[in-house]
């Protein structure tokens, strides 16, 4: 028995080969489920790490308690203002001891903040989280990129003061959604929202409400960041375009919102007002009581968009006429180290005891009252030992070696470098020369490479040639590179075919002489 033939499309689609990646359109939907699941990957890892906690913590759900912090910061922070972060344990202290009733209040305590502070992620230097995805590049190539991303963010307040702010990836978790357009997603909410009312589907209800208010401070939140930014630097800030647009639709956004919410709020009192369950009664009322935060919040925006046209203009002239300040950097080697060096320990004494002088800061005093002074005066002075107390041993640990290029190929890709001031090169001929030198001292092609790489980077380098500072610390030439338009004929690396050569200072023998 024979099997049937194939139609011909489908043997041409067989034969073809591996399937091309797959376009931008359906590579973007993937990207944002991706950075989506890293959002959520924090909540996960702290259900994980719970069972390293001294204690007996494994009967909390740690991801329940970081969402519900993350909805109290959300609904506590203002447009100025946010929450606060004593404020914000509290209130979680009944979520967390309702999951262990029979556990101390303190314990209780030390959940809400171990949870709190692990959603700001307090024990790394940027206070951020970061995740690792792949997408496909035009060519087809499969590219890794880094998501870096925040949950909950420290935001330090007037008077010395620091309150809590819930990212757009905070939110987006909270709604189970990334990079959602605002206006789309808010009438979208309150459109179902509307209609759940007006079926009796009140507990339904509840959550799209919930969701409606979430999209308004993340709206509200799109604006803070622009009028932030413009308190910086206007130039940082499209106001020709983007933001303009951003208002005048915001505009249109908040009147469009008073009318429904308004349109909302009367059939939910209607709705609250009819019922005979007392279970729909109280749900009603959340409702309302959400609805007019809403409001509320719709406001306000309102207001800052109203503020935000002469907002711009006042910052533009506060920036452009500012007196910036024309006084140098100290360049310490150049003019500290290198002349103090030269001088007779004498004249040098005075130059340094000036700068530490000066370039140390200010010192407390050990007795800022009487009463510590007089302690201090008739307080027997303690026996000490001779040579002092005993020093403890240090525990040294080798720093790894982690660099790419180790010296002997510095020392090679420095002595390629070393050019004739009248005999500059072409970088396409530096490295030919690195690798067959590379070659010559016993290396494979991929020491080849390496070292063709380090030239590379010494001449892209050499591009922007410091002279001011070679010429304050007296060398006698400066490593330069200059385009002229020639492209680079090279099997490893692109771009232009650099000219590399030395210029000479002219002052360097002077500044040499001045300073022996």
């Amino acid at each position: 028995m024979t099997s049937p033939a194939l139609p011909e499309p489908a043997y041409a689609q067989l034969s073809a080969g591996p399937r091309p990646a797959p376009g931008p359109a359906a590579d973007e939907g993937l990207a944002r489920r991706l950075r989506a699941l890293a959002c959520t990957a924090p909540l996960h890892d702290l259900d994980t790490r719970k069972a390293n906690l001294a204690g007996e913590y494994t009967r909390y759900a740690m991801a329940e308690v970081a969402l519900a912090a993350i909805d109290l910061v959300t609904l506590h922070m203002d447009f100025d203002t946010g929450a606060d972060h004593e404020q914000i344990v509290a209130r979680l202290l009944p979520r967390v001891g309702a999951q262990a009733p029979g556990r101390p209040v303190a314990e209780h305590e030390r959940v809400a903040r171990w949870v709190l502070e692990n959603l700001i992620n307090v024990g790394s230097a940027d206070r951020g989280f970061r995740a690792v995805y792949g997408t496909f590049a035009p060519d087809g190539s499969y590219v890794r990129r880094d998501y870096d991303f925040k949950l909950i963010e420290e935001v330090p307040a007037a008077g010395g003061t620091v309150f809590l702010r819930a990212t757009d990836e905070a939110v987006n978790v909270l709604v189970g959604a990334l990079d959602t357009d605002v206006t789309s997603a808010q009438i979208a909410a309150e459109v179902k929202l509307e209609v759940l009312i007006s079926r009796g589907r009140l507990a339904d209800a509840q959550l799209a409400a919930e969701q409606a208010r979430y999209r308004t401070v993340q709206y509200a939140e799109s604006l803070r960041r622009a009028l932030e930014s413009t308190r910086r630097d206007v130039r940082a800030v499209d106001w020709l375009h983007t933001v303009p647009d951003l208002i005048d639709e915001a505009l249109g956004h908040v009147a469009d919102r008073y009318r429904h919410e308004n349109a909302i709020l009367t059939n939910i009192r209607k709705a609250r007002d009819e019922s005979e369950e007392p279970e729909n009664k109280r749900r009603a009322a959340e409702l309302v009581d959400i609805v007019k935060d809403c409001i509320r919040r719709h406001t306000q925006l309102q207001s800052r968009l109203l503020e935000a046209g002469p907002l711009f203009r006042a910052e533009q002239d506060r920036q452009a006429f500012a007196d910036h300040s024309g006084r140098p950097g100290l360049d310490l080697y150049g003019q500290l180290l290198a002349p103090v060096i030269a001088l007779p320990v004498e004249d040098a004494l005075r130059v340094t005891d000036a700068w530490f002088a000066r370039g140390t800061g200010l010192r407390t005093p050990g007795a800022v009252r009487v009463g510590d002074l007089v302690e201090l005066l008739l307080t027997p002075p303690a026996e000490r030992e001779h040579l002092g107390a005993e020093l403890p041993e240090p525990d040294l640990v080798a720093t790894p070696d982690d660099s790419r290029f180790s010296e002997e190929q510095l020392a090679l890709a420095t002595g390629l470098l070393r050019l004739e001031p009248e005999a500059p090169r072409r970088l396409s001929g530096l490295l030919a020369e690195a690798r067959g030198k590379a070659r010559a001292n016993g290396g494979g092609d991929h020491e080849a490479r390496e070292l063709a790489r380090l030239v590379t980077l010494l001449a892209f380098h050499a591009a922007s040639p410091p002279v001011g500072t070679a010429h304050r610390q007296g060398e006698a030439g400066v490593l330069f590179a200059v385009d002229d338009g020639t492209e680079l004929d090279d099997p490893d690396f692109g771009g232009a075919d650099l000219i590399v050569g030395t210029a000479l200072l002219e002052a360097a023998g002077a500044v040499t002489e001045a300073a022996s």
